[in-house]
């Protein structure tokens, strides 16, 4: 499947309004002892992220993830290329007041309590002592450590999953319209993971910005308005959910028991899979669903199908490395 990239800086496809856009941003390292060799991390990404939108940014490791977004935070600088956050260049220093980041395998001062690293975040960004007292524990709420002892536990004896937690809240704690998280699931259990999917929801109710890197692509998939596949350092794929996975036009169905010759009818390419007769349904799900009875079935489940994002992931990788090879 070809998907367009946008690659004017002036001239976006609709007229919201531009959280982040960058245009032909490069990255290249020097590496060997004499710093003789080079390596592209980032190869002229272009990419526009709108204001109140979850945008999310897909790659094998070491496709460049990282890079891209220490790149727009100011950690690196670019070989290459220009980008802007919130209509400034990234020169601009004023607009990281304005933005929040959680790093991947976010450093704290072990002995300082939950509430002291928020308290000291605070005082980074020069926040009035009244508003910070208020914050904190709306923050603490946010994240899911407000009922427990977390705030007056010293980090050192935080599980992994209440480092992300803490790691969030002191990335909001200057309230951003821009949030940047570097795969902000890794690690985490499976209600870890759904702890942090809901507050990133939350994030985008209140209308945040927010730009994340992840391979969990399961919550990527339930989360993200769009998403950008990086392979390499290129940007091989960007769109919506419908954009790049396609429309579903067909319905999958499952099936227990009834006579296979009349669900054939219907369900020409039915399959017998651990006790249940599975496939795509043609025709009306609403006159299949009156018919089942008929059949002497008893239907499971009915959904749209198309392919998952994880499919869609590994064809264009495989994809991309055929072209490069």
């Amino acid at each position: 499947m070809d998907i367009a990239i946008d690659t004017s800086l002036q001239t976006p496809e609709t007229d919201r309004p531009i959280a982040l856009q960058t245009y032909e941003l490069s990255k290249t390292y020097r590496t060997g002892f004499w710093l003789n060799q080079k390596v592209s991390s980032l190869k002229k990404v272009t990419l526009t992220v709108y204001e109140g939108e979850t945008f999310g940014l897909l790659g094998q490791n070491g496709a460049g993830k990282t890079t891209l977004l220490k790149a727009l935070l100011g950690i690196v600088r670019p070989t290459a290329g220009r980008a802007t956050l919130l209509g400034q260049p990234l020169s601009d220093r004023s607009v990281k007041q304005t933005i929040g980041y959680l790093p991947e395998n976010p450093y704290f001062y072990d002995y300082l309590t939950g509430w002291e690293i928020l308290e000291f975040t605070a005082g980074l960004f020069r926040l009035p002592r009244s508003h910070t007292r208020k914050r904190i524990p709306e923050l603490l709420d946010l994240v899911g450590l407000a009922q427990s002892d977390a705030k007056k536990k010293p980090l050192r004896r935080y599980s992994k999953g209440m480092l992300q937690r803490i790691g969030m809240a002191q990335a909001l704690i200057n309230d951003p319209e821009l949030v940047f998280l570097d795969e902000p699931m890794s690690g985490l259990d499976p209600l870890g993971r759904y702890q942090m999917r809901e507050t990133i929801q939350s994030l985008k109710q209140q209308g945040k910005t927010i730009f994340f890197n992840s391979h969990v692509l399961s919550d990527v998939e339930k989360i993200c308005d769009r998403v950008a596949l990086l392979a390499q350092g290129e940007l091989i794929a960007i769109g919506s959910m419908q954009e790049l996975l396609g429309v579903a036009e067909q319905y999958r169905v499952v099936v227990k028991g009834g006579n296979p010759d009349l669900l054939r009818s219907r369900v020409p390419d039915v399959e017998f899979q651990d006790g249940f007769w599975v496939g795509h349904l043609i025709g009306e799900p609403q006159d299949f669903m009156a018919s089942v009875r008929l059949m002497n079935a008893q239907l499971v489940s009915i959904h749209l199908a198309r392919p998952s994002l994880e499919e869609f992931f590994v064809n264009q990788l495989r994809q991309h490395s055929l072209e490069r090879s």
